[in-house]
């Protein structure tokens, strides 16, 4: 009885790796944060094996069962939608469960998002600090902002693309001008990366009627 945790491409669906595609066909059931675009990459891989949901409104109820079944020894692969499951995604309550039954958790290796974000953005990756999605509240994105003054690396955030100039308009008032890196769509057709100071961005994105597809904010404060 094991969960795989299996990322899967974050654009560019060749960026699977062979040893996912031969779990997703050996498992007995797959996992997935949004069936239709699993789908998508089980077709392409002539992959048939039966797939579930589990996302973030999944029930408490439905992560018992997909631990039951594992319990009676059922094989699961988890997926999100892109990328390694459990960051920023529901993914990790199943994992925990897991841990905490004593059903083994395998990890593979795979694409994940901020990490092909962060070198394009030209900020030293010797030291740098994942935070994800900012909480929604003005003031609480404003206070997390300013608390990471001082770290000498580069931040990663996670951001909704409606959000981009907003969260530059708050950066600029809680750590000033800093250096940024605005990274869209990464490994897709319209790969982006903006760099520069966040106002000289800001003006930039303001010009732009939208800002569109998966973004990645990096922010360099020294």
């Amino acid at each position: 009885m094991s969960l795989h945790v299996c990322p899967t491409p974050i654009g560019n669906l060749k960026d699977i790796t062979l040893r996912v595609i031969l779990v997703l066909r050996e498992v007995d059931l797959i996992a997935s944060e949004d069936t239709r675009v699993t789908r998508i990459l089980l077709n392409k891989y002539a992959i048939h094996t039966p797939v579930t949901s589990f996302h973030s409104y999944s029930s408490t109820r439905k992560l018992e069962k997909l631990v039951e079944e594992m319990e009676r020894g059922k094989e699961i692969a988890l997926v999100t939608d892109a990328g390694t499951p459990g960051i920023s995604d529901p993914g990790y309550k199943l994992i925990k469960a897991c841990i905490d039954k004593g059903i083994h958790v395998e990890v593979l290796p795979g694409p994940t998002s901020f990490v092909p974000a962060l070198l394009l953005s030209g900020f030293s990756p010797a030291h740098f600090i994942f935070y994800g999605f900012l909480p929604r509240k003005k003031g609480k994105r404003k206070k997390i902002l300013q608390e990471f003054k001082d770290f000498p690396g580069p931040v990663i955030f996670f951001e909704s693309p409606f959000r981009v100039k907003q969260f530059l308009s708050e950066l600029i008032e809680s750590a000033g001008d800093v250096n940024v890196a605005v990274t869209r769509e990464i490994t897709k057709i319209h790969e982006e990366a903006l760099r520069g100071k966040a106002s000289d961005i800001l003006s930039e994105l303001e010009d732009r009627r939208s800002v569109k597809g998966e973004v990645i904010i990096i922010v360099s404060y020294k």
